[in-house]
């Protein structure tokens, strides 16, 4: 075979890869995993009930509030009265961030105040640490990490 032959047999191969790999049907969006807006665990979020509450992280633990949701990011905050659960939100997005809270980091959590699994529970919608601020959900619960995801 000549160099040209090889090179013409190694476009065509790519060509064909390439089209096999577009050629799949479109599944959609793959959602949130259960951590947007319409769902039954942000439908928990009550603008009602925001306080803001500071103290110091004693834990960092992974959580899946609900049966067939995608992982989440909870601290456990030792604030003067209490050790309180904040639920951050989606482990695939709060690991990607740029601030990180690391156990012993003294911060102040705005969020709203929740009962769940029959215990008191902080859902963060702002999360300040030193000079740094972090927007979780807006003024209505809604979370930032929705754009482009559908509600499930």
């Amino acid at each position: 075979m000549t160099r040209k032959s090889i090179i013409i047999c190694t476009v065509i191969a790519a060509l064909l890869a390439t089209t096999a790999v577009f050629a799949q049907p479109w599944k959609g969006f793959r959602g949130s995993g259960g951590w947007g807006p319409g769902t039954q665990y942000n439908r928990m979020y009550n603008p009602a009930t925001i306080e803001t509450v500071s103290g110091e992280v004693t834990d960092i633990k992974a959580v899946v509030p609900y049966k067939g949701m995608y992982s989440g990011v909870q601290v456990l905050l030792k604030t003067a009265e209490e050790i309180v659960p904040v639920h951050l939100g989606p482990a695939w997005y709060i690991e990607r961030l740029d601030m990180k809270i690391v156990k012993g980091d003294t911060i102040e959590v705005k969020g709203s105040r929740i009962t769940f699994a029959g215990k008191p529970a902080i859902i963060a919608a702002e999360l300040k640490k030193n000079d740094q601020t972090l927007t979780l959900r807006d003024t209505n619960g809604v979370p930032v990490w929705r754009a482009g995801e559908e509600d499930n």
